[in-house]
């Protein structure tokens, strides 16, 4: 089974691929919560290139590495991405002034669905109050 979830934001499409592809802009949307940040993002953004995010508590209680290899990218319309064992969709589709940003990917298997469902979520809403807020 897999999980999507999307947004509609007003900006068009490049703005939201650099947005969403540029280290210092990851760093600033990349989280699902207000206690949450991403204190450092990599990425070789090409066919074969990996990325490594650092998510990390705001308190220092926690912190990991989001990690993946880009196996097709098309700009500015798709990334395929592997995570580990599980893929991950990202499509970017113009839609008059504004873009929708789609992701498709296989949960975990660790958290419940509508768990992953609503932290895949709100990490686009951030994503979508970061463009918006710069114009």
């Amino acid at each position: 089974m897999k999980i999507t979830v999307e947004t509609e934001i007003a900006a068009p499409i490049a703005t939201v691929w650099a947005r969403w592809t540029t280290p210092d802009d990851i760093m600033q949307w990349n989280a699902a919560s207000a206690d949450w940040a991403c204190p450092a993002a990599e990425l070789d953004l090409r066919d074969g290139g990996r990325f490594v995010y650092r998510m990390a508590a705001k308190d220092g209680s926690m912190a990991f590495d989001y990690d993946g290899t880009f196996l097709r990218v098309i700009e500015p319309l798709l990334l395929d991405i592997a995570l580990g064992d599980r893929a991950l969709r990202v499509d970017f589709i113009a839609n008059g002034a504004g873009t929708i940003l789609r992701e498709t990917f296989d949960p975990d298997g660790e958290m419940p669905a509508e768990m992953q469902r609503d932290g895949w979520q709100a990490i686009l809403d951030n994503f979508k109050r970061h463009v918006e807020s710069l114009g």
